[in-house]
């Protein structure tokens, strides 16, 4: 695991307890606003009797000074390789690039959105250094892994923004309005999933006044939905399965919702599509037809762009026209509200830390991991056995 710490040399009676570096560096991916430790989170891994290292202006996009970093109790460096080299614990949003993973000691914890599979690179960098890395996307989706659920924390704020651009792209109020001129019907809004983003956004268009719906192939989100003030849309077939799972349909079902779906659609104003299935190829659910028969001055806003959307027309990144229809694929919308997003973001890394890092201490120049906790077992990659080394 990792070795001595450079730059914090203090130790316990034994002579062997030394403190524990938690760090993070400035996110390097293009627009990614965010940050990974903010002050609060500092000031607890210190409390914790961990050493926090930031690079300076690693706050600056989520509106953190340096100042705050270092009235919380932070060590700031201009250099982004000396913070590598210094953390014991990498926190980050995105994964780093292969080279500056190159520059963590080896056998450092690195903790966030990693992606490894997606850059062989990468996974070869992370696999070459010994590093122990813990891609948060794997983290299991249990009760007491919920304070850790950056796919949720994200998606909220993601749910969240894409309702507003919706409302930005839309030729007309979303709120029913009684004006001198006569009286203005509320724009209907269609939000397509129903998870946490999806959730997020019927609660936003509601709050905004739209009349709103929601749709899911499973079932019993349908109080989900309507406890939030939406109106669950039925269109008469069932995906529920096992678990809490939806099976997936026949060709004839499949054939009849798309029927149902698309004459549907031809009443709405807005429609917000949220399903996705982390590492996994977004659903195609609204076609290239349905736009079609859509009235113009309609407004889609794909929340799945970055996993090849649910509508077919979604250009990552861009928003199209298609017949008076815009079709928006906005990408990584949680760093849009990088404030509130860091906040959750941080909290969520933080207690994820805590199980590896309870007192903020390495005993040997090593960090403690207990491969019988599921979550440390199930996160990690490469997957390890039970005495640590990796898998296979």
């Amino acid at each position: 695991m990792a070795a001595e710490t450079a730059g914090n040399p203090e130790q316990g009676s034994t002579g062997t307890a030394m403190v524990a570096t938690v760090a993070a560096a400035r996110e390097r991916a293009q627009g990614e606003r965010r940050v990974a430790i903010t002050p609060e989170t500092c000031r607890k891994f210190v409390a914790a009797g961990a050493k926090v290292v930031i690079e300076r202006g690693a706050g600056n996009g989520a509106a953190v000074t340096d100042e705050a970093y270092e009235q919380a109790g932070a060590t700031l460096l201009d250099d982004a390789g000396a913070v590598y080299a210094a953390a014991d614990v990498l926190l980050c949003v995105q994964a780093p690039e292969a080279g500056s993973i190159a520059c963590l000691r080896e056998g450092a914890a690195l903790v966030g959105l990693l992606a490894p599979q997606a850059d062989p690179a990468r996974a070869q960098a992370i696999q070459a250094r010994g590093i122990v890395a813990f891609p948060l996307e794997r983290l299991p989706r249990t009760t007491r892994a919920q304070a850790m659920d950056v796919l949720s924390s994200q998606a909220g704020m993601a749910g969240y923004k894409a309702v507003l651009i919706a409302a930005q792209l839309a030729p007309r109020f979303f709120p029913m309005l009684t004006t001198a001129a006569g009286t203005i019907r509320p724009s209907k809004v269609l939000v397509v999933g129903a998870g946490v983003a999806g959730l997020q956004a019927i609660a936003t268009a509601k709050r905004l006044g739209a009349q709103v719906e929601g749709f899911d192939v499973r079932p019993e989100t349908r109080e989900q939905i309507e406890s939030l003030g939406g109106r669950f849309l039925d269109l008469g077939v069932s995906a529920a399965g096992e678990g809490g799972y939806a099976r997936q349909l026949t060709d004839e079902e499949r054939a009849e919702q798309q029927r149902r779906l698309a004459e549907h659609l031809k009443g709405i104003d807005v429609v917000v599509c949220t399903a996705a299935v982390p590492g996994r190829p977004a659903p195609k659910i609204v076609t290239s037809a349905m736009v079609a028969g859509m009235r113009p001055g309609s407004v889609i806003v794909d929340l799945a762009a970055e996993t090849g959307g649910n509508c077919e027309l979604t250009r990552p990144g861009e928003t199209v026209e298609a017949g008076g229809v815009a079709v928006s694929g906005p990408l990584n919308l949680a760093s849009s509200g990088a404030v509130h997003a860091s906040e959750m973001y941080a909290r969520n890394l933080y207690n994820f830390a805590l199980l590896f890092l309870a007192d903020g201490r390495l005993v040997d120049g090593r960090i403690g991991f207990d491969w019988d906790d599921e979550l440390l077992a199930k996160t990690v990659w490469p997957e390890r056995n039970g005495d640590g080394t990796a898998a296979g």
